[in-house]
Protein backbone atom coordinates (compact mmCIF):
# COMPACT_ATOMS: atom_id res chain seq x y z
CA UNK A 1 0.00 0.00 0.00
CA UNK A 2 2.69 2.65 -1.16
CA UNK A 3 1.00 5.89 -1.34
CA UNK A 4 2.45 6.75 -5.16
CA UNK A 5 1.26 9.78 -6.96
CA UNK A 6 -1.54 7.69 -8.58
CA UNK A 7 -2.89 6.90 -4.73
CA UNK A 8 -3.03 10.45 -3.51
CA UNK A 9 -4.94 11.85 -6.84
CA UNK A 10 -7.45 9.41 -6.36
CA UNK A 11 -7.88 9.70 -2.41
CA UNK A 12 -8.19 13.37 -3.29
CA UNK A 13 -10.95 12.37 -6.00
CA UNK A 14 -12.47 9.68 -3.60
CA UNK A 15 -12.67 12.08 -0.50
CA UNK A 16 -14.25 14.74 -2.22
CA UNK A 17 -16.81 12.67 -3.51
CA UNK A 18 -17.18 11.87 -0.03
CA UNK A 19 -17.41 15.50 1.26
CA UNK A 20 -20.42 15.88 -1.49
CA UNK A 21 -22.16 12.92 -0.66
CA UNK A 22 -21.47 11.28 3.05
CA UNK A 23 -21.62 12.69 6.47
CA UNK A 24 -18.56 10.81 7.60
CA UNK A 25 -15.69 8.83 5.58
CA UNK A 26 -13.68 6.31 6.93
CA UNK A 27 -9.89 5.48 5.64
CA UNK A 28 -8.14 2.24 5.97
CA UNK A 29 -5.50 -0.27 3.91
CA UNK A 30 -5.94 -3.09 1.87
CA UNK A 31 -4.56 -6.07 3.08
CA UNK A 32 -2.09 -6.64 5.27
CA UNK A 33 -0.67 -2.68 5.68
CA UNK A 34 -2.27 1.14 6.33
CA UNK A 35 0.39 2.25 4.29
CA UNK A 36 4.38 1.93 3.58
CA UNK A 37 4.76 5.11 3.04
CA UNK A 38 4.98 7.51 0.19
CA UNK A 39 6.31 6.03 -2.86
CA UNK A 40 9.23 7.73 -4.11
CA UNK A 41 11.24 5.16 -6.22
CA UNK A 42 11.07 8.48 -9.15
CA UNK A 43 10.50 7.18 -12.78
CA UNK A 44 11.01 9.05 -15.84
CA UNK A 45 8.76 12.01 -17.10
CA UNK A 46 7.48 9.20 -19.84
CA UNK A 47 6.04 7.09 -17.59
CA UNK A 48 4.37 9.71 -15.35
CA UNK A 49 0.86 10.52 -16.56
CA UNK A 50 0.75 14.05 -16.65
CA UNK A 51 4.17 14.85 -17.14
CA UNK A 52 5.32 16.10 -20.31
CA UNK A 53 8.33 15.06 -22.00
CA UNK A 54 11.22 17.54 -20.55
CA UNK A 55 9.28 18.71 -17.86
CA UNK A 56 10.32 18.59 -14.55
CA UNK A 57 9.19 15.34 -12.79
CA UNK A 58 7.50 15.50 -9.35
CA UNK A 59 8.59 11.90 -8.89
CA UNK A 60 12.33 12.49 -10.00
CA UNK A 61 12.86 14.44 -6.80
CA UNK A 62 11.42 13.18 -3.39
CA UNK A 63 11.38 16.54 -2.13
CA UNK A 64 9.25 18.26 -5.10
CA UNK A 65 6.81 15.17 -5.00
CA UNK A 66 6.25 16.11 -1.16
CA UNK A 67 5.89 19.28 -2.09
CA UNK A 68 3.70 19.22 -5.07
CA UNK A 69 1.49 16.27 -4.04
CA UNK A 70 1.30 14.62 -0.45
CA UNK A 71 1.96 17.81 1.59
CA UNK A 72 -1.19 19.55 -0.54
CA UNK A 73 -3.41 16.54 0.10
CA UNK A 74 -2.72 16.76 4.12
CA UNK A 75 -4.00 20.41 3.71
CA UNK A 76 -6.58 19.05 2.52
CA UNK A 77 -7.76 16.85 4.57
CA UNK A 78 -7.27 19.28 7.36
CA UNK A 79 -9.69 20.92 6.04
CA UNK A 80 -12.53 18.34 4.68
CA UNK A 81 -16.00 19.89 5.62
CA UNK A 82 -16.91 16.08 6.99
CA UNK A 83 -14.98 13.88 9.49
CA UNK A 84 -13.12 11.10 8.87
CA UNK A 85 -12.22 7.84 10.86
CA UNK A 86 -8.76 5.91 10.19
CA UNK A 87 -9.07 2.04 10.64
CA UNK A 88 -5.32 1.79 10.80
CA UNK A 89 -4.25 -2.16 10.10
CA UNK A 90 -0.63 -3.14 9.99
CA UNK A 91 2.41 -0.46 9.15
CA UNK A 92 1.48 3.24 8.89
CA UNK A 93 5.01 4.21 8.18
CA UNK A 94 6.75 7.99 6.98
CA UNK A 95 3.55 9.91 4.57
CA UNK A 96 1.58 6.70 5.31
CA UNK A 97 2.16 7.50 9.37
CA UNK A 98 1.10 11.28 8.24
CA UNK A 99 -2.13 10.03 6.24
CA UNK A 100 -3.73 7.97 9.44
CA UNK A 101 -2.69 10.76 12.11
CA UNK A 102 -4.73 12.89 10.01
CA UNK A 103 -8.34 11.55 10.91
CA UNK A 104 -9.95 12.96 13.32
CA UNK A 105 -10.97 9.99 15.02
CA UNK A 106 -8.36 7.14 14.62
CA UNK A 107 -8.85 3.20 15.61
CA UNK A 108 -5.71 0.84 15.38
CA UNK A 109 -5.96 -2.78 14.97
CA UNK A 110 -4.09 -4.79 17.72
CA UNK A 111 -1.03 -5.83 14.92
CA UNK A 112 -0.66 -2.06 13.95
CA UNK A 113 2.33 0.07 14.35
CA UNK A 114 3.10 3.66 13.33
CA UNK A 115 6.73 4.69 12.30
CA UNK A 116 8.47 7.60 11.09
CA UNK A 117 10.39 6.06 8.16
CA UNK A 118 11.97 9.58 6.68
CA UNK A 119 15.15 9.26 8.56
CA UNK A 120 15.76 6.06 6.60
CA UNK A 121 15.78 7.30 3.19
CA UNK A 122 17.38 10.51 4.37
CA UNK A 123 14.20 13.19 4.58
CA UNK A 124 13.11 15.33 7.17
CA UNK A 125 9.80 14.65 8.86
CA UNK A 126 7.47 15.36 6.05
CA UNK A 127 3.25 15.10 5.62
CA UNK A 128 2.30 17.17 8.23
CA UNK A 129 4.00 14.60 10.91
CA UNK A 130 6.12 17.29 12.30
CA UNK A 131 2.92 19.36 13.43
CA UNK A 132 0.81 16.26 13.92
CA UNK A 133 3.09 14.50 16.72
CA UNK A 134 4.22 17.25 18.60
CA UNK A 135 0.97 18.54 19.28
CA UNK A 136 -0.34 14.55 19.71
CA UNK A 137 2.30 12.88 22.12
CA UNK A 138 4.18 16.07 23.19
CA UNK A 139 8.08 16.78 22.05
CA UNK A 140 9.95 14.00 23.48
CA UNK A 141 7.86 11.64 22.28
CA UNK A 142 7.76 12.87 18.98
CA UNK A 143 11.10 13.45 18.55
CA UNK A 144 11.68 9.86 19.66
CA UNK A 145 10.13 8.96 16.81
CA UNK A 146 11.34 11.33 13.97
CA UNK A 147 14.80 10.92 15.16
CA UNK A 148 15.11 7.24 15.68
CA UNK A 149 12.67 5.83 13.33
CA UNK A 150 11.28 2.99 15.07
CA UNK A 151 8.42 0.95 15.04
CA UNK A 152 5.63 2.63 17.84
CA UNK A 153 2.95 -0.59 18.22
CA UNK A 154 -0.56 0.52 18.38
CA UNK A 155 -1.21 -0.45 22.24
CA UNK A 156 1.52 2.33 22.97
CA UNK A 157 0.19 4.62 20.43
CA UNK A 158 -3.35 4.53 22.57
CA UNK A 159 -1.38 5.06 26.04
CA UNK A 160 0.37 7.92 24.62
CA UNK A 161 -2.44 9.29 23.04
CA UNK A 162 -1.69 9.12 19.93
CA UNK A 163 -4.71 6.75 18.23
CA UNK A 164 -8.35 7.00 19.96
CA UNK A 165 -8.66 3.01 20.37
CA UNK A 166 -6.67 -0.01 20.15
CA UNK A 167 -9.26 -3.01 19.06
CA UNK A 168 -8.31 -6.38 18.06
CA UNK A 169 -7.37 -6.76 14.36
CA UNK A 170 -10.63 -8.64 13.98
CA UNK A 171 -12.45 -5.35 15.30
CA UNK A 172 -11.11 -3.06 13.54
CA UNK A 173 -13.55 -2.61 10.20
CA UNK A 174 -16.29 -2.67 12.40
CA UNK A 175 -15.24 -0.81 15.56
CA UNK A 176 -14.12 2.62 12.87
CA UNK A 177 -17.21 1.78 10.77
CA UNK A 178 -19.49 2.46 13.84
CA UNK A 179 -18.02 5.42 15.05
CA UNK A 180 -18.79 6.97 11.51
CA UNK A 181 -21.85 5.66 12.05
CA UNK A 182 -22.23 7.64 15.02
CA UNK A 183 -20.94 10.85 13.42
Amino acid sequence: NAAGLDMVIDLRAAFTQAAGEARCAVLTGEGRGFSSGANLSGRGAAATPGVAPGAANPLSDSGAALESHYNPFILYLRDLPIPFVTAVNGAAAGVGCSLALMGDLIVAGESAYFMQAFRRIGLVPDGGSSYLLPRSIGRARAMEMMLLGERLPAKKAEEWGLVNRCVPDGDLLKEAMGLAQKL
